[in-house]
């Protein structure tokens, strides 16, 4: 990690925590409503090129982050990492990279999983560089969970790098998380569990 990436993963969550932002909006699907086109059809492309089909994702709860390099939240890859090892048995993670705010993810795939891998030990997948804010390029995954025709209920799209949706055993969008909650705050805890 360079110094710069080193400061501003210190001092950014600081910084968020004192102005309030991206810290306390959680979603939730409390009226259970189903999606109408099933999470279980998208597939996506690794970043190693193969392809990774969601219909093997059955059974278990699956939290979807879109991350990047250079943000301030970026120390959040240990810590997905740690509530990865530690629920390995209930639940998948799933990193999108994407360069969507700020440049803040300028490395091509080979880059991003030597990054994540050498400074966090990112062993989850980690899927192609894409776009996962709304706009003509949306990937097909962030369009399932950003539209209500889709999912069900929700139109939040991510707010910044590090917004994690998650999808219960039956493929159901439970819950949208704002990039300033951990991964391992008690709520993200809690709906896992």
């Amino acid at each position: 990690m360079t110094l710069g990436q080193k400061i501003k993963n210190a001092v950014y969550p600081v910084i968020m925590s004192l102005t309030g932002k991206g810290k306390d909006k959680i979603l939730y699907n409390r009226a259970n409503k189903k999606p109408s086109a099933s999470f279980y059809n998208l597939k996506f492309v690794l970043n190693n090129g193969n392809e990774f089909l969601f219909d093997q994702l059955k059974s278990k709860k699956v939290l979807l982050v879109n991350t990047a390099s250079n943000c301030g939240y970026t120390n959040q890859y240990s810590e997905l990492e740690e509530l990865y090892l530690q629920e390995k048995e209930k639940l998948i993670i799933l990193a999108f990279p994407a360069n969507d705010f700020k440049q803040q993810e300028k490395g091509n795939d080979e880059e991003i999983a030597q990054f994540c891998k050498i400074n966090f030990g990112v062993t989850f997948p980690l899927m192609k560089k894409s776009t996962v804010i709304k706009n003509a390029y949306q990937n097909e995954v962030y369009k399932w969970l950003t539209d209500p025709d889709k999912n069900g209920w929700n139109n939040k799209q991510p707010s910044w790098n590090f917004s994690k949706y998650l999808v219960n055993e039956e493929g159901i969008l439970t819950n949208y998380f704002e990039p300033g909650i951990s991964p391992l705050s008690d709520e993200v805890k809690k709906a896992v569990e």
